[in-house]
């Protein structure tokens, strides 16, 4: 009988963990480390989440090895913009994105810190320059130079 018991106890237990890990996504989703708001749709396989808001298109991206995508985006604005997504949203990992105007070094950027899904956005405006961007996901890693537009 005493292992009936703990077995019971176990099985009473488990509903309310379940609950308290269901609810940990949402509450986690609603803003970043960074303070920025949550995307709201996540799409599957690491494809690019529109972080960057209405207008922004992607006009490269990089697939790590590690397991994630970093992006670059640019609008019509003037701006450019980066998010590191991962392909498999998760436990928080070490995750980057970082833009600059290569132009002006002063104005890097950078968003890093341990996601469960993105790093990023980052925006610079960078109208008629080049920019060097990149990110990073776990062992994975990526710095490119001359984007230009």
């Amino acid at each position: 009988m005493k292992h009936g018991r703990r077995f019971m106890a176990v099985a009473l237990a488990l509903p309310s963990v379940a609950g308290m890990l269901a609810a940990a996504p949402e509450a986690a989703a609603a803003t970043s480390r960074s303070g920025r708001p949550a995307v709201a749709a996540q799409p599957a396989g690491g494809e690019y989440n529109g972080a960057c808001g209405s207008g922004y298109e992607v006009i490269d991206e990089v697939r790590l090895e590690s397991g994630a995508t970093v992006y670059l985006t640019y609008s019509a604005s003037g701006y450019n913009c980066v998010v590191t997504v991962r392909q498999y949203p998760g436990s928080p990992a070490w995750t980057t994105a970082w833009l600059e105007n290569a132009d002006d070094s002063s104005s890097r950027r950078d968003d890093a810190g341990d996601y469960a899904s993105f790093a990023g956005p980052v925006f610079v405006y960078a109208k008629g320059s080049c920019v060097s961007w990149g990110g990073r996901y776990l062992y994975g890693y990526i710095s490119k130079n001359g984007h230009c537009g």
